[in-house]
């Protein structure tokens, strides 16, 4: 089974950007859809973006599209999620996701391997 870990959260103000990454061992990247999801406090955890094995498909949430684009490189067995014009709704733990199969998903449900998170925080 894919181990997963996250890098790149942190503090930042609103507008501002972030770029997280996943670094992925343990199996076969190229095998794998990956994702990124949030969990916010008290809140359950929702669907960020998504793509499959070669990146050539992606799903976005809508309240992401335009602002966040997720890539992956299968050379280095990363995922990585670049987040511009964050805004203080953004705050969240994210967390990256793996799913058999080659393609996307949006569904928490369909991932079977999950990082630990890294928590992204936006000021207003």
């Amino acid at each position: 089974q894919v181990q997963l870990v996250e890098s790149g959260g942190g503090l930042v103000q609103a507008g501002g950007s972030l770029r997280l990454s996943c670094a992925a061992s343990g199996g076969t990247f190229s095998s794998y859809g990956m994702g990124w999801f949030r969990q916010a406090p008290g809140k359950e955890r929702e669907f960020v973006a998504a793509l499959g094995w070669n990146g050539g498909t992606k799903y976005y949430a809508d309240f992401v599209k335009g602002r966040f684009t997720i890539s992956r490189d299968n050379a280095k067995n990363t995922v990585s999620l670049q987040m511009n014009s964050l805004k203080p709704e953004d705050t969240a733990v994210y967390y990256c996701a793996a799913k058999g199969g080659h393609g996307p998903s949006r569904r928490v449900a369909d991932f079977g391997s999950w990082g630990q998170g890294t928590q992204v925080t936006v000021s207003s």
